[in-house]
């Protein structure tokens, strides 16, 4: 009898909220566009059960919000609810980054230089999709001595909301060598035992992309007159 082997097996409706949410996050469905439950099920060929369950699913995430019967519209924040979320991800971040720092062995610094490698190669080749998931997972590695668990769970969320305003910008948001160097500079401050210096770079890199974001999504609203 031949051996088994392990297959991951993804159900339908974990199918189609992966889809939505990557149409989401890169800005293909756009915020306010109403998704309509019977449009999604001819789209996908299903019927409109495991579309229903996507939609709720997306709308527990704060990517939409669903309403029985009536669909879903891809979740518009104010300008001020943007700032918040990204204040709530620097607040989550530096703290775990603080907690970790003091934790943090050769082979979380081995695992964080592996990551920057990638990334420095990924900028010099403009290959722009692998920024977002690189950036978090980067950010991931450094955070992980921590051992903070239900923060790290927190902060996954707050996360997907911030990535999707940066993902709609990322190509204008193309400082290449500036987040090259500020990377470079948090592993090196973390690698010294400076929590007070490593930290305070953290937050300044933080605040910099949220207020470039937030500009950008300003020009955008104004420009398309919402």
């Amino acid at each position: 009898m031949a051996p088994k082997r392990a297959v991951v097996r993804q159900s339908l409706p974990d199918v189609i909220v992966a889809d939505l949410r990557k149409r989401i996050l890169s800005g293909n469905l756009e915020e306010g566009a109403l998704i309509r439950q019977e449009l999604l099920a001819e789209e996908y060929d299903v019927s409109r059960m495991p579309v229903r369950e996507a939609l709720k699913r997306l709308d527990a995430e704060g990517l939409l919000v669903f309403k029985n019967n009536r669909g879903a519209t891809v979740t518009k924040h104010s300008l001020e609810e943007i700032a918040e979320i990204f204040d709530v991800r620097t607040l989550l971040e530096v703290d775990l980054f603080a907690r970790a720092i003091p934790n943090m062995t050769e082979a979380h610094f081995t695992a964080c230089e592996q990551v920057l490698e990638e990334m420095d190669n990924s900028y010099r080749l403009g290959n722009v999709a692998d920024w977002g998931p690189l950036n978090t997972e980067y950010h991931g590695r450094l955070y992980e001595a921590a051992a903070r668990h239900l923060t790290e769970n927190l902060l996954e969320r707050v996360t997907l909301q911030a990535d999707r305003y940066v993902s709609m910008h990322i190509d204008k948001l193309d400082h290449r060598d500036d987040a090259s160097r500020d990377h470079h500079a948090l592993l090196y401050s973390a690698r010294k035992r400076d929590i007070v210096g490593a930290t305070e770079q953290l937050r300044s890199h933080l605040v910099n992309t949220k207020n470039q974001v937030i500009e950008l999504i300003k020009e955008n609203r104004q420009a398309n007159g919402s």
